[in-house]
């Protein structure tokens, strides 16, 4: 088969399309032939030299695919040759094959094409992980989305909206921040031309924002704890503003807040096995009644994953860029 191999950390242009052995399924496991990838902030670090895939894990970027069952391992129920499927990965989604755990893997939701199925696994295990598992966001509270219109910003916005919340989002660009109004968010902040914490106060009546997802991390710490609001939850997902930053214990008692920071790819088998169980319960019912639906930005071919990396890395998409096999 053929993959995308890093033989040297750097730009996209060491992303390299290489021939390389075939996966093989081992107890538990399940081969998937894949049909498409998804570009994500994770395989940028990684193709960078920042972010090694966990020991185990496939030595290929790609945190999520879909595709069809091409064989299924020992030890494993409920999967068949040719069902069309969807997985979370810890590595090896830029191929034509990979190596997926069975408690992993997701039907493709019914009426969505098989290669659009890709958009989801990564993003939507993260969102109801942290934003509902971890900081339990609940019915009528207000949730702030930093990224908005990225791949996770879109479906964080679709799934707050769906338990009845109310979402407000930041984005760098007014056609960013239509978007993220068409799918249902309520404030609309240009981070750019406006202070967050003023602007989720003043819709809020003063109170903040009851939870935050946050994919910026040092940048936004002090900021953010300001804009919760009592009880408040922040929920920080990635260090694109930086990895240290001060946080000022006096406010977060004050306000009873809490802190959570996580990440999905290095889990124990075990708790993604059951945040991925929790998804399929809970979440997808509402991509089969058309509540929810992934955004996906362009689709282009996984041996042109370079540029798919130039694209995301230059954030002049929204929602995913996903990477086809055929």
């Amino acid at each position: 088969m053929h993959a995308i191999t890093i033989p040297e950390p750097g730009g996209p242009e060491a992303l390299v399309w290489a021939e390389v052995p075939d996966p093989q399924p081992g107890e538990g496991e399940v081969l998937v032939e894949v049909a498409a990838s998804a570009v994500n902030r994770a395989d940028i670090m990684q193709r960078q030299g920042f972010y090694d895939p966990p020991p185990g894990a496939s030595p290929y970027p790609g945190l999520e695919c879909s595709g069809r069952v091409a064989e299924v391992g020992p030890g494993v129920s409920g999967w068949a040759v040719g069902d069309e499927v969807c997985a979370l990965l810890a590595g090896g989604g830029y191929a034509e094959k990979a190596v997926v755990p069975a408690d992993q893997l997701l039907p493709v939701p019914q009426g969505l094409d098989v290669k659009r199925a890709a958009a989801l696994p990564e993003v939507v295990c993260t969102v109801w992980s942290n934003v509902f598992m971890v900081a339990h966001l609940r019915p009528g509270e207000t949730l702030l989305v930093h990224g908005g219109s990225s791949g996770i910003g879109t479906m964080a916005i679709q799934l707050a909206k769906a338990v009845g919340a109310k979402v407000a989002v930041t984005a760098g660009t007014k056609e960013k921040l239509e978007r993220c109004a068409e799918l249902g968010a309520d404030i609309l902040i240009n981070y750019r031309e406006q202070d967050f914490v003023a602007e989720v106060k003043d819709a809020t009546g003063g109170a903040g924002a009851d939870v935050i997802l946050d994919n910026m991390g040092a940048k936004y710490l002090d900021r953010n704890v300001q804009a919760l609001a009592v009880n408040g939850r922040l929920a920080i997902i990635g260090m694109q503003g930086g990895r240290k930053g001060e946080l000022d214990i006096g406010t977060l008692l004050a306000k009873r807040a809490a802190v959570s920071a996580t990440s999905l790819r290095a889990r124990p088998l075990e708790e993604k096995a059951a945040i991925v169980a929790a998804v399929k319960e809970h979440v997808w019912p509402l991509f089969t009644g058309g509540h929810v639906r992934p955004v996906v930005d362009r689709e282009m071919p996984l041996s042109e994953a370079a540029e798919g990396h130039r694209v995301v890395e230059e954030s002049g998409h929204i929602g995913k860029v996903l990477l086809v096999t055929s």
